[in-house]
């Protein structure tokens, strides 16, 4: 069976250094796609905005700079809180978002209590399939 591990967040959308927006989000991480986190944005236009990322990426900027190119996160430190900074890029424009790094560092613990690192693969049923499909 299925596991999901979800968190409601609020994001702030940096629109400048003095200026940002709450974005209501939920992370997501589901056992059937064990490499990826999920991230749905709730915006005003009605339609969510969803992004998937490799749930490594997450993990290593909690803690240090990592990403290029379309999803790029590091660890900041605004108004005397701790918080992972987001950069997301798109044809269709970019976005850095600050979310409070105990809450997406909680919710990624909570991930890797599920699937632990290095046994992603496992859950994939990858060896099932394969056997199903070579069986006479």
């Amino acid at each position: 069976m299925d596991t999901v591990v979800e968190r409601e967040v609020e994001l702030r959308l940096i629109l400048s250094p003095e200026r940002n927006v709450p974005v209501p989000a939920r992370l997501g991480y589901r056992t059937d796609d064990p490499y990826a986190v999920h991230i749905v944005f709730h915006v005003d236009s009605g339609q969510p905005v969803h992004w998937t990322f490799a749930r490594e990426l997450l993990v290593e900027g909690v803690f240090r700079p990592c990403g290029h190119g379309d999803v790029r996160v590091w660890p900041s430190r605004a108004a005397g809180r701790d918080a992972v900074l987001v950069a997301l890029s798109s044809p269709g424009g970019d976005a850095l978002l600050e979310v409070p790094a105990a809450q997406v560092s909680s919710w990624l613990e909570r991930t890797l209590r599920v699937v632990p690192p290095g046994s992603e693969g496992g859950w994939l049923g990858l060896d099932d399939a394969l056997a199903a499909l070579l069986a006479p």
